[in-house]
């Protein structure tokens, strides 16, 4: 197979003299995963073009085109871990100080003693009621993560930059939330005086805000890939507000269950592609209030899938 459909072309960009991989006499393995990734790389390399010359022809929307390309750049030829391999990578775990483990710190230590952090490659659902603090609390994991050295991504589809910003200000400071709206008037004299300290240290976490509302999963790849391009030593974590707010690839016939259930499905996807931890809010309807026991349980967020509009 390989050789019909990709001597041809590998046989352009390798040096010397080339014999199509099927009619070789013995398996050169040195060579072997150059050549495998060279194929794989040229056949990305011409889907692509197929993909562009029919979203021309046919006048695509950005983000489908989008989403097509992402589809190929997920294309990988290793998924294959051995026993003993993995085996070897918890082998000194006994006696190495959990500390150096890589996970980004919650900020709570009563909450990182639980869940040990955020993982990479996992995908934590944040889920309450309306107007209980979501929000708030996802931007302090945003900030503690940054100090910590990761690269917060907030993708924010409700909330407008301008109100992140400012609540992220109230937070770090100190400051009244309320007297943030007009802060030359409201503000003390010591608060002002603090307020450039405020900037900086936020200005430390490098955090990247994403306000476009209807973001889809192809958009929040793209926009995660761009980043970590731009700071390619530092690992990103995503926080996303909020999971039904996110735009589905496909419509289900108006099934907005079906339509969740594979968003939640492309958020775990993206964060073990992208060997990230990814933070995602969600509602819960207001029925809980109505039982003697208030405190959430899962079950409120299917039920809350079910009856979302």
């Amino acid at each position: 197979m390989i050789y019909h459909l990709d001597y041809l072309t590998t046989s352009r960009f390798i040096r010397g003299n080339v014999l199509p991989i099927g009619l070789l006499s013995f398996a050169d393995l040195e060579k072997f995963e150059g050549t495998e990734k060279l194929i794989l790389d040229l056949w990305k390399e011409r889907e692509k073009r197929n993909i562009l010359t029919i979203a021309a022809l046919n006048d695509w929307e950005i983000a489908k085109v989008i989403a097509k390309l992402d589809k190929i750049n997920q294309m990988k030829m290793v998924d294959h871990t051995s026993l003993q391999q993995a085996l070897s990578h918890i082998y000194e775990a006994p006696w190495e100080d959990q500390a150096t483990l890589k996970s980004a710190t919650t900020g709570i230590i009563k909450l990182d003693e639980v869940t040990g952090g955020f993982q990479d490659g996992e995908v934590t659902i944040l889920a309450a009621r309306p107007s209980m603090g979501k929000t708030d609390v996802m931007l302090h994991f945003a900030k503690m993560t940054g100090w910590a050295g990761y690269l917060p991504l907030v993708f924010s589809l409700e909330m407008p930059e301008k109100l992140i910003t400012t609540r992220l200000m109230a937070s770090t400071g100190g400051f009244n939330r309320a007297k943030m709206r007009d802060p030359k008037r409201m503000l003390s004299q010591s608060q002002k005086d603090k307020w450039s300290d405020v900037i900086s240290a936020l200005n430390n976490t490098h955090m990247q805000i994403f306000d476009g509302a209807g973001q889809s999963i192809a958009e929040i790849r793209a926009k995660t890939r761009k980043m970590m391009n731009q700071f390619p030593a530092k690992k990103p974590i995503l926080l996303i507000d909020y999971l039904t707010l996110i735009q589905s690839g496909q419509m289900y016939g108006g099934n907005s269950h079906l339509q969740v259930t594979e968003i939640s499905k492309s958020l775990k996807t993206m964060a073990k592609d992208f060997n990230c931890p990814v933070i995602c809010l969600a509602q819960l309807n207001r029925s809980v209030e109505s039982r003697a026991d208030k405190r959430p349980m899962m079950s409120d967020i299917r039920d809350y899938l079910k009856h979302t509009p």
